[in-house]
């Protein structure tokens, strides 16, 4: 039963690590070098009502 507990602790310890460590990539601001990645795909795109 004691290995049953320090088990459940260690998956614990593990899921909030993940958790944290998720939220942290959640929150951080996006490169610059993708930012100016996802501009120029943008101006690429067709405006709506345009045809191709």
């Amino acid at each position: 039963m004691a290995q049953d507990s320090e088990y459940d602790d260690v998956r614990r310890q593990i899921d909030d690590n993940l958790k944290r460590v998720y939220q942290e990539k959640v929150e951080e601001e996006l490169p610059e070098r993708f930012r100016n990645l996802l501009q120029q795909l943008k101006a690429k795109e067709p405006k709506s009502g345009d045809q191709q």
